[in-house]
């Protein structure tokens, strides 16, 4: 491909993102079926959804792993990332908002804000990506768009404005009047290709007026001129209304909401004409800022093709057929098949194979992806998601993706010796595709344990390696992953590693001081040798050894976390020392001193919301009650239904979907989501320490 097919003005970069069920995946067959990329009408129901295309997705009608999926629409290519909305794979939404230049925020409009709703708000808000919304389900008893732009406005704490008005209520809903041409838009045929535009209804007209006079002005007070204008009566141009609205939305003051029903075919047209006219190009979101990996100077990279290359790995996919694909974009220059690249990240050279654009579950191969773009390469041999792919002689490395850490383990085992070998490649293969899955030993017992983001999480991966890897596993049940950390600060803590055994010996010398950080912290190592006291050469080993006492911890083996170790001083032998005899001294200085610094045990705590029928409210309560959970608050749904918030211990809600839906005949649903990692009780601390 010599050239781009359109100027990168014309490019979109969007995410699709919402709650489970709220109809993420129904809205991207539909715009995919709109725009000519598919021919039929995909059905999650039936299983046959061009983004849904892993037979557990299907299977489950849920989606599980991003797709990205490239189309266009008035001479403007877009490139989809349809992500889950299951709390489970909230990673995948992060991962994808990291990328993307803006998103579509799906709702249910008879739900309205639901907890992954504000989840992946919050995600968007961190990566200040500007979003508009649509309000799904329009057609469905109790739906409402005045509702859903409320419970955006006060759950969300967004700035919603109004773009449509509904035409019909529930099974009544034919269409939407667009609130700025002041055109109503019928869609009356079975597949919806064919909007029919028509004057404004007699009965929504005086509706139409009122909120297009509110319209105007909110758009009117986000450009200083159009404030003016309008305040002295002038009349304001639908170029000049679209354009104050666009920079509005760039700049994350308002949010427009749009309506419809994408099941049915309703409102998807109007949507994909507010994702050109307000979401932004490559060349509106601020140049990528990454860092030079010598001299850590900050470095600016523009979205143009004749910059330096650079580009992030977002997502590694094990692909049956074809191997390991790496998802990319490009930030700046291009990336060009068989041309060698620099992986900043881990320092080592990557050559390019293939090229892929990706269409869901088939693609195409090119020959290049420039600025702005979004494509997969074939052939990265050490390249993981976070990884900063650039130009050889002119690196740079751009912010990596943090994941949060995993809350649940469950031991593994192949069910026959010849599953031995192949269980170890698949897990190997899933822990490269997903930063949030987990393998490792437990020294004492010798098993296996994979560890995720919940139950589901855990069952989709032990299915697909029966699938894709043809491994039969045994799994035990659900644990905690519980964390360590330390309650105060060890000034010192010295050991010496002196072994004598014929020939040269062992010496490593080490003085470290352990202190506490704050809740969320994470593990900090610092270096503050100075005068040669360990060669340099060792420190890195010193820090090694920290970080494998880390990892396995001082009370039960868990992983410690919020502390810092600095290298205060030690001593070397000119001939005895080594990088073994410096990581067995840093590891047993740590184990040391972090049991002198009062070791506590830490549990996840989970933010739940159950959604249940009014009568069964006080049941629900005495049930997070006895699960020595704390109720935050309640609030109203729709159909004489209550929301209860509260935070509990992840210990607790095991098997709690079996009681809640015994409890309320199978009407109450609950979603869950980690909050935070807290101190354990002194009878937790007790029963799974022994102290």
């Amino acid at each position: 491909m010599a050239e781009q097919e359109f100027p990168l003005e014309r490019y979109r970069n969007i995410g699709i993102i919402a709650h489970i069920d709220a109809g993420k995946t129904t809205t991207t067959e539909r715009i995919l079926f709109y725009t000519g990329r598919t021919y039929r009408l995909g059905s999650v129901d039936d299983g046959t959804t061009v983004t849904d295309w892993m037979e557990q997705e299907r299977e489950r009608g849920i989606t599980i792993m991003s797709a990205a999926v490239t189309t266009q629409w008035h001479d403007h290519k877009i490139n989809i990332i349809d992500t889950p909305g299951h709390i489970d794979f909230t990673a995948e939404v992060q991962r994808s908002l990291r990328v993307l230049d803006g998103g579509v925020v799906v709702f249910d409009a008879v739900q309205g804000v639901e907890p992954q709703s504000e989840t992946v708000w919050r995600q968007a808000n961190r990566f200040s990506v500007p979003r508009i919304c649509f309000a799904n389900k329009m057609d469905r008893v109790g739906a409402s768009y005045e509702a859903t732009i409320e419970s955006i406005r006060e759950r969300l704490g967004a700035n919603p404005l109004a773009m449509q008005v509904p035409i019909g209520q529930e099974e009544k809903f034919t269409g939407v009047v667009d609130l700025l041409t002041e055109q109503a838009i019928y869609f009356e045929d079975e597949i919806g290709s064919a909007p029919r535009y028509a004057e404004v209804p007699a009965n929504l007209s005086e509706k139409v007026r009122e909120q297009r006079e509110f319209l105007i002005e909110r758009i009117a007070e986000l450009d200083d001129e159009l404030t003016i204008k309008y305040l002295e009566g002038e009349s304001i141009s639908l170029d000049e209304l679209k354009t104050a609205l666009r920079h509005g939305v760039l700049n994350n003051r308002v949010t427009p909401i749009f309506c419809g029903s994408s099941l049915k075919n309703k409102g998807v047209q109007p949507l994909l004409d507010a994702v050109i006219d307000y979401l932004p190009s490559p060349l509106d979101v601020p140049d990528v800022v990454g860092t030079h990996p010598k001299t850590g100077e900050e470095v600016l990279r523009p979205p143009d093709d004749q910059a330096p290359m650079s580009a992030l790995v977002f997502k590694i996919v094990s692909d049956p057929y074809m191997g390991r694909l790496a998802y990319i974009r490009v930030y700046s220059g291009k990336v060009k098949k068989g041309s060698t690249y620099q992986n900043v990240s881990k320092n080592q050279k990557e050559r390019i194979g293939r090229l892929l654009r990706m269409y869901a579950d088939h693609r195409e191969d090119i020959d290049e992806i420039g600025p702005g773009d979004i494509g997969a390469i074939l052939g990265l041999k050490s390249s993981y998601t976070g990884d900063t792919l650039s130009d050889i002689s002119h690196p740079v490395e751009l912010e990596t993706i943090s994941f949060p850490d995993p809350v649940i383990s469950v031991a593994i085992e192949p069910k026959t010796v010849a599953d031995q070998d192949k269980m170890g490649i698949a897990l190997q293969k899933l822990a490269e595709e997903d930063p949030t899955f987990k393998v490792r030993q437990d020294e004492d017992t010798g098993q296996t344990i994979i560890s995720g983001m919940g139950e589901l999480h855990l069952d989709i991966l032990v299915d697909r390696m029966l699938r894709e890897f043809k491994v039969e596993a045994n799994v035990g049940n659900p644990r905690v992953a519980y964390h360590e950390t330390i309650a105060t600060a060890i000034p010192e803590s010295e050991y010496k590693f002196v072994k004598q055994t014929g020939g040269h010996g062992q010496y490593g010398h080490v003085v470290l001081r352990i202190e506490p950080l704050e809740s969320g912290s994470g593990f900090v190592f610092e270096d503050k040798i100075r005068g040669g006291a360990i060669p340099q050469e060792y420190i890195p080993a010193v820090e090694k050894g920290v970080r494998e006492a880390v990892e396995s911890g001082v009370l039960s083996g868990y992983p410690m976390t919020d502390l810092k170790v600095t290298l205060l001083d030690g001593s070397f032998h000119e001939v005895d020392s080594s990088e073994i005899a410096f990581r067995m001294a840093a590891i047993f200085a740590f184990r040391e001193g972090a049991s002198r610094a009062k070791p506590i045990l830490l549990e996840p705590i989970m933010k739940v919301e159950i959604i249940v029928p009014e009568v069964n409210t006080g049941d629900i309560l005495g049930h997070i009650n006895s699960r020595h959970g704390i109720v935050l608050g309640m609030d109203p749904r729709p159909g004489s239904a209550q929301a209860i918030h509260a935070e509990v211990p992840l210990s607790e809600m095991f098997g709690y979907a079996t009681e809640l839906r015994s409890s309320t005949k199978g009407r109450g649903v609950f979603t869950m989501e980690f909050e935070r990692y807290a101190p354990v009780s002194e009878s937790v601390m007790k029963k799974i320490t022994g102290i």
